[in-house]
């Protein structure tokens, strides 16, 4: 049950993030006078509709996306009038056949009200806060998961009591071998429940494990603990060993660290602002190499979903692995109800960070490739004007068809092949 409820959780998250997203184009839209017949959310067969003044909103039944169309996407060709011939030729006609079921679209009240008449500037927003829909809905996620809820981290309480010092290389066994030296922390009398708030003297900050880790790590022979133990506070003065651990940035590494022989205790801790952005600020970079990245995952994609190869875990996942992964999460018993949520948070915050990205290229059909010849036809138009020449009109997006119809059919193609594997070979969570 629980299975199945994260994964119509998660579904049910990503549609509102398609809509949201095209809330973002049809709001811009109205706002600068442009008619928009359909609003949908999904492709294919309408499922359900509902007009509402002049625009048609509904849901289609392939869970894709979704669309917003607004009247007068191309300009009419120059020189060339309504009901000409179609041209010949491997792309004139598939031009002429796209602008002319453009036209038909408007009507003669509505000649102003197209999205070519407009300025530069306005066809910009339009297209862009889609994606920016999509940002601000991440940023507000991440704001939930991290400020309202928190983020897993260590506390400065302590955990467990290592009683001997084994090397990292070393396996791990649940008795210390006859010739272990004690731990430190073991022989100065640390005990588990023991919150530590300063080291040689100098505060440490609750929940930040981390620092104090490091400091342990950098730091040689005798030190002073300061513990908190039940109503008490004690100074207790172990002796550090120098041994060999993992590094804290590259955990194949292994490197000589002073060794002290404590675990914290787990726990969330709400974080401020400044944490919200690092955390989009990373996300953003991250998500950005992937999808630099895409084309050279291909071939371990196709052989995950087609050839029985190893999925690569790290690699790209569709609407239904994301949703799956949703699912998992949910119905394990190793995670408590708060991480569960937080990981629901993160997860869907990722997925608008993608779209905001992906729908920020500068290719046709996606919202760059409207963005791209707008931001073209201000830079031409304010040439023009600086040269004294007069206006060159709108830039002949219709033009840029064919790559878009290229681009189409390569993101289906993707899209299959990625349904495929999220099905047959889907990524495994490591619990």
């Amino acid at each position: 049950m629980m299975f199945v409820l994260g994964i119509l959780l998660l579904f049910a998250g990503i549609m509102i993030s398609v809509a949201w997203h095209e809330l973002g184009h049809y709001l811009a839209a109205r706002k600068f006078g442009i008619k928009v017949p359909e609003f949908f959310v999904g492709f294919g067969k309408t499922v359900w509709s509902r007009k509402v003044g002049e625009t048609e909103f509904g849901v289609k039944m392939i869970p894709l996306g979704g669309y917003v169309r607004m009247i007068g996407m191309l300009p009419p060709a120059k020189g060339q009038t309504l009901g000409r011939s179609r041209r010949t030729g491997p792309f004139q006609g598939l031009i002429d056949d796209a602008r002319q079921q453009s036209a038909m679209d408007v009507m003669p009240e509505d000649a102003h009200r197209q999205f070519y008449t407009r300025a530069p500037w306005k066809r910009i927003i339009v297209m862009a806060a889609g994606p920016f829909q999509n940002l601000i809905l991440a940023v507000i996620l991440f704001a939930i998961a991290i400020m309202a809820i928190g983020v897993p981290t260590s506390s400065t309480t302590i955990s467990t009591v290592s009683q001997c010092v084994l090397p990292a290389t070393a396996p791990q066994t649940e008795q210390c071998p006859a010739d272990a030296p004690p731990s430190p922390a073991a022989a100065a009398g640390l005990l588990p429940g023991d919150k530590i708030v300063a080291f040689d003297g100098a505060p440490v900050a609750e929940n930040d494990w981390r620092s104090l880790q490091e400091v342990i790590r950098a730091s040689s022979g005798t030190v002073t603990i300061t513990v908190e133990r039940g109503e008490q506070r004690l100074d207790l003065t172990p002796t550090l060993i120098r041994t060999q651990a993992q590094d804290l940035d590259d955990p194949e590494r292994v490197v000589d660290v002073s060794f002290l022989g404590v675990t914290p205790v787990p726990t969330i801790a709400r974080q401020g602002p400044a944490a919200v952005v690092v955390a989009v600020g990373d996300v953003i970079v991250r998500t950005a190499q992937a999808i630099v990245n895409l084309p050279e995952r291909l071939p371990n994609l196709f052989g995950s979903a087609f050839l029985g190869s190893e999925r690569d875990q790290d690699g790209p996942v569709g609407i239904v692995g994301v949703s799956r992964i949703g699912g998992e999460f949910l119905a394990s018993e190793a995670f408590t109800a708060t991480q569960q949520v937080l990981f629901l948070l993160n997860l869907l915050a990722l997925v608008n960070i993608s779209l905001f990205l992906f729908n920020m290229l500068p290719l046709p059909p996606l919202d760059g490739g409207q963005i791209f010849p707008a931001v073209w036809e201000a830079v031409k138009k304010r040439i023009a004007r600086l040269r004294g020449k007069p206006d060159p009109g709108p830039v002949d997006s219709a033009k840029l068809l064919p790559i878009a119809y290229v681009v189409a059919l390569l993101f289906i193609g993707w899209s299959a092949i990625l349904l495929v594997a999220d099905v047959v070979n889907p990524i495994q969570l490591p619990f």
